[in-house]
């Protein structure tokens, strides 16, 4: 009992000779309520320092009761407990226990006030008080939460150490009750200390936050997935070793089908807390993870010391030559077609559908950011984004086919010059890398370094052929990855199910790669290098000047005069107005839209988000 509440009981007793009569001592009531306050087991229970009239309070209102001989000093009013549990009393009015879905009042837990004793620490007898109601969950018993208590291992917990005491919410389907699935759970099992100290893995929760489940939790999205409850049950959670567990191999397949239907027992291999950084347990995992990082961390050191070296070098030039080595193009200089209308049509559509699968993606990718969740809000919440990312999925592979049937043409067509089609895959004009191109990378670090000439270019760099042949390498990488993520309930027939573990580490990190090289790396090479800065609008209207063939790809230039071929390239016509506005609000739109994903990439990165 508070301090305020003895003293008000006090006073109450100091200024009611009534009341102060009855509280002579509990003796006197005992005198007729002796059956209904055993003496013994009262002077034990948590109110023994408190008189009777602490809670049987006198009601002026009435006249005092009789019963033969005996008569009471006053009549009282109904016992009210919050008088003293004010705060108990506050938080059960807003709890679920305060409602006509599960009315239990003070006395439907706290059975008898005056041989009542604390619940405060013992969990078992909580556990019991709260089975006197809820007799569908009486399952808690078979759990192996309920055998630790019973070993002594009180960390385990009891019925209000997930649901509280007296503030208990409803649970039900919806997005507050599908986040206790899996909050509650995560009280104690992401506790490392806890955990370790009951002999309990503490991965559960770092594990979880990484799957697919994990990420729309934390997205703020938890009735669009399974949470703990859904695979280890409520109240029987048992260990995965326990033939009646839900997560046993008896009963796995159906566990997991209770979303996936169709699941079969290699699907259920998915290591659903799988460990990529144990080399021991998941050693697949590890080697995986050890080549992806090491993929990302090789090519982002690559060619970002390339661009560095690349601007500084600018810099020096600029600044020695403020007149810039490339000319600018004339409004009326001549112009030669370096892309078709079909390459600038499929380029459009890998911007679009590239930006959308970024903006539809990296919000899972980057889950436990502000502006992952902002912006999967701004998609429109999961199961729209889940769409828009499976639409531009389709796309890619579509324009994947254009450009194979395009590679397919280029070589086989005999109406193109170039010779047999192993020259063409050789020849200049061909994207399929080689030696000249490992010669010009060497050569382009010697200028880096001022040891050398800028070397001299032809239709294609090397930088231009690693952006071509990354979207085959992308192809494999994390459109094989995307697709058995995206039907894995089929995919499970052709592998098993823990090769969804290494498609998440694929298809995760080379999504990571392919947006932070195209919005750095390739940003750069085509918009910001010098020569180029704001924009290089050749893949807009696929329009190259004279002055930039001869300066940036001489070799080229020097190949069609001899082949004679320059004057079927010349384009008359300048693009319409219309046009040129539209393609260029469209290049700045999608620049800045990919600059922004890049900040906020690095940003995350950079605190560990």
């Amino acid at each position: 009992m508070s301090t305020a509440t003895r003293t008000l009981l006090l006073a109450q007793l100091l200024v009611s000779p009534s009341v102060a009569m009855a509280a002579q001592g509990t003796s006197a009531c005992l005198t007729c309520h002796e059956e209904q306050v055993p003496g013994q087991r009262y002077d034990v229970s948590v109110h023994a320092d408190l008189t009777c009239t602490a809670c049987h309070q006198k009601d002026d209102s009435q006249a005092a009761p009789t019963s033969g001989d005996q008569q009471c000093a006053a009549a009282f009013v109904s016992t009210e407990c919050a008088r003293c549990h004010e705060k108990e009393a506050e938080q059960h009015e807003g709890s679920i226990h305060n409602s006509e879905r599960l009315p239990a009042g003070c006395v439907g837990c706290h059975s008898d006030i005056h041989t009542l004793k604390s619940h405060k620490g013992d969990k078992l007898r909580t556990a019991e008080t709260c089975a006197g109601c809820h007799s569908r969950q009486a399952p808690y018993f078979a759990s192996t939460h309920y055998a630790a208590l019973k070993e002594g291992h009180f960390d385990a917990p009891t019925c209000t150490d997930c649901h509280a005491t007296h503030t208990v919410a409803k649970i039900d389907n919806d997005e507050k009750g599908r986040a206790f699935h899996t909050m509650a759970c995560l009280e104690c099992h992401d506790d490392r200390e806890k955990m370790e100290k009951n002999e309990v893995t503490w991965i559960a929760g770092e594990t979880f936050f990484q799957s697919f489940h994990g990420k729309n939790v934390r997205l703020g999205y938890p009735e669009k997935v399974a949470g703990c409850a859904d695979c280890h049950r409520s109240h029987e959670v048992r260990k995965a070793e326990d033939p009646e567990s839900s997560v046993s191999p008896n009963h796995l397949v159906a566990t997991c089908g209770q979303c996936h239907a169709g699941a079969t027992s290699s699907f259920v291999e998915f290591i659903p807390h799988a460990e990529d950084g144990d080399r021991v347990k998941s050693p697949a995992l590890y080697w995986t993870r050890i080549g992806m990082t090491s993929l990302l961390v090789g090519t982002f050191f690559f060619f970002w010391v390339h661009s560095a070296l690349w601007a500084l070098r600018a810099f020096v030039e600029r600044r020695n030559n403020p007149t810039p080595p490339v000319p600018r193009p004339s409004a009326h200089g001549k112009t030669y077609r370096r892309f078709t209308p079909v390459q600038i049509g499929l380029h459009l559509v890998v911007v679009v559908s590239f930006l959308a699968l970024a903006f539809t993606g990296l919000p899972l990718k980057f889950s436990g950011t502000g502006w992952g969740h902002t912006l999967m809000g701004w998609v429109g919440g999961p199961d729209r984004a889940r769409a828009i990312h499976h639409s531009a999925a389709v796309i890619t592979f579509g324009y994947f086919i254009v450009a194979l049937g395009m590679s397919f043409r280029f070589l086989f067509d005999r109406q193109r010059p170039g010779g047999s089609w192993w020259a063409r895959l050789w020849g200049p004009d061909s994207l399929f890398p080689n030696l000249r191109d490992l010669r010009d990378i060497i050569a382009m670090f010697r200028w880096f370094t001022f040891r050398g000439p800028r070397p001299s270019f032809d239709r294609w760099t090397y930088w231009e052929k690693f952006d071509f042949l990354a979207v085959f390498w992308g192809m494999f990488a994390i459109g094989l990855s995307g697709l058995m993520l995206w039907f894995p309930e089929a995919a499970a027939h052709l592998v098993p199910g823990w090769f969804f573990n290494l498609a998440t580490i694929v298809h995760s990190d080379e999504a990571l790669l392919a947006t932070g090289f195209i919005f750095t790396v390739h940003f750069f090479n085509t918009h910001f290098r010098p020569e180029k800065f704001p924009m290089d609008t050749v893949i807009f209207d696929g329009r190259i000047s004279e002055e930039e063939l001869r300066e940036e790809r001489p070799e080229q230039w020097k190949r069609l005069q001899a082949e004679g071929r320059l004057g079927e390239l010349v384009m008359e016509a300048p693009p319409s107005l219309v046009w040129a506005i539209s393609y260029r609000v469209f290049g700045f739109t999608a620049v800045a839209l990919g600059l922004s994903l890049a900040a906020a990439m690095a940003y995350a990165l950079l605190s560990n988000g």
